[in-house]
């Protein structure tokens, strides 16, 4: 485990209750190594967590022999020179999103990955709701019918106090983009796991809170400085909108914003097609919304009971019950991330592909850099392969092949 902050903990607790979920696992997960900047955290990973040794540098634990695959939970500033590592290393490499914080960041860790041979995993933790992959088994069934519209959203609160402090997040040097990486690739992975391709797309993007406080030594990553603090400019976005078509033909809405007021993790799809709709919200992650419409040649009495029905979770639904059992006993946050864990380790062992990888991730930045294209131009742009966007943008993306060429 590189990054033992919130998601790097998240990761490790749910490798550590894999064996008391999944009986029929084909792997065991042991905890070898960790690498954190600070050293408290290193000895609590290594006394309260179980891991066997640790370290500040990350190349330790990618060149531990006992280590076999390698979780990447650090910002996102470091995380292509990480990928670029462990697959040099020959390893499996899991990454948390969004890759780096840029386009070309993603492409460049989709290539180390290819060129040797390793798999990998990225952390669009989402797509392993039982819920999602009921809603993913209706619409491949044509339970909906033909898909029409689409509405994608991301809205969170984490950056909407002004007096929060600047750190990474904030700063395009660092981060890479704001919510265009951060929140709204989620949402757009999300459609592509649904919906399909995406091909053209127009939007904006916006900052609200133009300067933050300059963050104290030591200060918390989501802390607050004081009005009367030294202020440093935002360099990213803090909203997001997009106006977008499907290869299938239907056409979608997307918004990220990490500054608006009222939501505090919203990221939520609504998918409408022929025959009926679907809606699911992370806030209310054990609900799905489906609307079934009636036959027009129906004109009994149910039949005229239109509107949507609430779908309650259960252990009728995919991985739900390894947590707990019954219908409407609900599952949380890191509950999806122990699945998806479960399923990378699984796909490892049975030697199988495993999504959403990188090759995922590289389908949600190719959207990203049309978008941003659009930002630029004021007008409708295509979805392209990532290499043929920067060629027409003037972006460095290391020389890499595109994914079209690489997919070839």
């Amino acid at each position: 485990m590189i990054g033992f902050g919130w998601l790097g903990q998240a990761h490790s607790r749910s490798l550590m209750r894999i064996p008391t979920l999944f009986a029929d696992r084909v792997y065991e997960p042991v905890l070898v190594a960790v690498s954190d900047p600070l050293p408290s955290r290193v000895q609590e990973a290594i006394d309260a967590w179980g891991f066997r040794r640790g370290s500040a540098d990350p190349q330790a634990v990618i060149d531990d022999p006992e280590v076999d695959v390698v979780w990447i939970a650090a910002p996102n500033m470091f995380h292509v020179a990480l990928v670029e590592a462990v697959a040099g290393a020959g390893k499996p490499v899991f990454c948390e999103k969004p890759v780096g914080g840029r386009p070309a960041d993603v492409l460049a860790a989709f290539r180390a990955a290819r060129e040797a041979g390793v798999q990998s995993g990225v952390g669009y933790n989402y797509r392993w709701a039982p819920l999602v992959r009921h809603a993913k088994a209706l619409i491949d069934a044509g339970a909906i019918g033909e898909l029409t519209n689409y509405r994608g959203r991301f809205f969170s609160m984490y950056g909407s106090d002004p007096l929060g402090v600047s750190s990474w997040r904030f700063r395009l040097d660092e981060g890479g983009y704001g919510v265009t990486s951060d929140l709204l690739s989620h949402a757009g992975d999300m459609a592509l796991y649904l919906a399909g391709p995406i091909t053209r797309v127009v939007g904006t993007v916006h900052t609200f809170i133009p300067e933050r406080p300059q963050p104290p030594p030591g200060a918390s990553h989501y802390g607050r400085g004081r009005a009367e603090d030294p202020m440093v400019a935002v360099t990213n976005e803090d909203y997001a909108s997009m106006l977008a078509q499907f290869a299938s033909g239907a056409l979608g809405t997307f918004e990220a914003s990490r500054s608006v007021i009222g939501p505090e993790s919203q990221m939520a799809f609504d998918v409408h097609g022929t025959r009926g709709a679907l809606g699911w919200s992370l806030e209310q992650l054990n609900e799905l919304r489906v609307y079934t419409a009636a036959d027009p040649a129906d004109d009994s009495l149910t039949a005229r009971n239109t509107g949507y029905t609430t779908v309650l979770a259960g252990d009728r639904f995919p991985r739900h019950g390894a947590f707990v059992p019954g219908a409407g006993n609900s599952l949380g946050y890191e509950d999806l991330v122990a699945i998806e864990d479960h399923e990378f380790c699984t796909a490892l062992v049975e030697d199988r592909r495993f999504a959403p990888g990188l090759e995922q991730a590289l389908a949600w930045n190719e959207v990203q850099a049309a978008l941003l294209a659009s930002v630029e131009s004021g007008t409708w742009e295509q979805v392209r392969p990532l290499q043929a966007a920067a060629s027409a943008h003037g972006e460095d993306h290391r020389g890499a092949a595109g994914p079209a060429e690489a997919r070839a």
